[in-house]
């Protein structure tokens, strides 16, 4: 299983050295020793806290941000023996992918290890909140 230094963490989640310090000190991050007996946060650990704590992207309705309703991020990988259906946490963002079960493991993904999305979309569909379309 992956494991993430307190600055990799930080950098990934967004935040300072010492808030993700202070988190740990919170218990809300488990952390154990690596072979160098520095503080280490398991991956799987990291991508859940990450998750729990995205914060909401605001969704504009009649001039006001509300938060966005009706997406559950559960930050898993779903796999059959053909296809799987990968979820990374992006920030506030949830991104699904579908790919073939021999891709994943190829790439060596399950919870908790760092993967990059890139997002190429030749079609997008632009509505505006009040349905006018």
């Amino acid at each position: 299983m992956p494991q993430f230094r307190i600055a990799d963490a930080a950098r990934l989640l967004g935040v300072s050295d010492d808030t993700v310090r202070r988190w740990v000190d919170a218990g809300a991050l488990p952390v154990r020793p690596d072979a160098s007996n520095r503080k280490v946060i398991d991956g799987a650990a990291l991508a859940a806290f990450a998750r729990d704590h995205a914060q909401t992207a605001p969704v504009p309705s009649e001039g006001s941000a509300q938060p966005a309703t009706g997406s559950s991020a559960s930050g898993r990988l779903v796999s059959d023996t053909v296809m799987s259906q990968v979820e990374m946490q992006c920030g506030p963002h949830r991104v699904v992918s579908l790919m073939s079960t021999e891709a994943v493991g190829d790439l060596g993904l399950e919870p908790g290890v760092l993967a990059v999305a890139v997002i190429k979309s030749t079609n997008v569909v632009v509505e505006t909140p009040g349905g006018n379309s």
